[in-house]
């Protein structure tokens, strides 16, 4: 067995999710997840999508950890899709599924790359969303079983794990929205998804714990919410927003309590039960931050249920998926975390940053996605500027090593270093593939003659 390879203090990486590259999705035992059934449901995927096939990682996973090493990487982080281990979400293990997550981790290794293993990335298994899903408070205790089943086989060579990732993402498109898996439109009676995913996020880090995981990570996303103008309703906006977005989502991990939810024209929590916080509130030895983009917020109209409208950006660049380009609001998120939760914040990790741009080959085979380059410079001297500022980041992971599927939007958003064929599944690293493998090797020298200079 290879051992897991020392992280440098500063890592380099790429990310990926397992429902958006496997496929595979009805093979070696796997069972339907939620993503499964929202893809099979005509009208919910642009043009009918689905990911049976997606990049077909399952079985070209030696492939994708080739382009890694050429890449020069790290870190990759990855999910494990909850269904391919256990596909009830509660009952039998699939020995299968945990083997295929076996090659990978030992591929991975021999490759000198860590792993670092999502737990979550929003595949829950089906059947758990028959019995009621994230707004029934059982799916928690059973995320716990499943993270000390993947741990108790894995935990020897994964030492790095995350147990969610975006749980607001999850709850809002998914529970209040309806424009993800599972596809409920409840508004703010979606919030017992919010509190159930930490509460299964708390419970899971004590069952890595158990298992004597070293490191534990949540993944949330960040967006500084911008408001419309000086106005004292747009402030006003702006702050309820961040409050459901940001504090929902970080106080009770951080500090142990959840926010006044007023503004929401919320009271009590009847979720909430005793003991719940200090059930969710673990040490992490680091926090995820995925960051695209601001928010900007202005007072919704008085017939809305929400207190805050968004709106566009004005004169701003942006990415295929229409979301703007504003570099500094990662500035923004790493120094507002740091400032605002102070000694309580651990370590932040960027666990996802990268954009949408659909560039096909040019005539002599290559993929010159020049835009692709300027928004990963401009965020890693957007980073570069948060730590001068002293905020200690130990790793920057670009969303995404291939192109994949891209939940409703299907394969039309492509965010990959690598371009994937959906057809073929053939693989072309891009022209932003080689700029980071440049950028990685200069920003390793750098370091190597700064820490020579310093030896006496």
């Amino acid at each position: 067995m290879t051992a897991t390879p020392r992280l440098p203090d500063f890592a380099w990486g790429v990310a990926t999710s397992a429902f958006q590259i496997e496929g595979a999705t009805a093979e070696d035992g796997r069972g339907p997840s939620v993503w499964d059934t929202y893809a099979g449901t005509p009208g919910k995927i642009r043009d009918g999508h689905t990911a049976d096939t997606a990049c077909d990682h399952y079985h070209r996973y030696p492939e994708d950890i080739a382009l890694m090493r050429d890449l020069g990487i790290d870190v990759y982080r990855f999910s494990i899709s909850w269904p391919r281990v256990r596909p009830g979400g509660t009952g039998a293990v699939n020995d299968a599924g945990l083997d295929f997550y076996e090659r990978l981790v030992d591929g991975l290794l021999d490759a000198g790359i860590t792993p670092l293993a999502t737990l979550y990335h929003w595949d829950l298994p089906q059947p758990l969303e028959d019995a009621g899903g994230w707004l029934d408070r059982d799916t928690a205790h059973r995320f716990a079983e499943y993270a000390a089943i993947c741990a108790e086989r894995l935990g020897d060579r994964v030492r790095h794990w995350i147990t969610l990732n975006e749980p607001f993402e999850h709850m809002a498109l998914g529970y209040a929205l309806g424009q993800h898996a599972p596809g409920h439109l409840l508004l703010l009676d979606a919030l017992p998804a919010a509190h159930h995913q930490l509460l299964g996020h708390g419970l899971a880090t004590s069952a890595l714990r158990a298992a004597g995981a070293p490191f534990v990570m949540l993944t949330n996303s960040y967006t500084p919410a911008v408001p419309f103008s000086g106005n004292e309703n747009d402030l006003a906006a702006a702050a309820a927003y961040d409050l459901i977005h940001r504090r929902l989502f970080t106080d009770p991990v951080l500090v142990g309590r959840y926010p006044d939810f007023s503004a929401l024209g919320l009271g009590a929590l009847p979720f909430l039960k005793d003991g719940d916080l200090e059930a969710i509130a673990q040490p992490l030895d680091g926090l995820g931050v995925n960051y695209y983009n601001p928010t900007r917020l202005t007072a919704a109209p008085p017939e809305s249920p929400l207190p805050f409208d968004i709106v566009e950006f004005d004169d701003v660049k942006t990415t295929d998926f229409d979301w703007p380009v504003i570099p500094s609001g990662l500035t923004q998120t790493l120094v507002e975390l740091t400032e605002d939760y102070g000694d309580a914040l651990p370590p932040l990790w960027i666990t996802e940053n990268g954009c949408s741009y659909s560039v096909p080959p040019a005539a002599d085979g290559t993929i010159p996605d020049q835009d692709r380059i300027d928004y990963l410079a401009a965020h890693v001297e957007a980073l570069d500027a948060a730590t001068a500022q002293g905020v200690d980041v130990r790793g920057y992971l670009v969303w995404s090593l291939l192109d994949n599927f891209e939940w409703a939007e299907g394969y039309h958003q492509r965010f990959g270093l690598v371009h994937v064929d959906p057809e073929t599944q053939d693989r072309t690293p891009k022209a932003s593939f080689d700029w980071y493998r440049r950028h990685i090797e200069e920003r390793r020298g750098a370091t190597q003659r700064q820490s020579e200079s310093r030896r006496p």
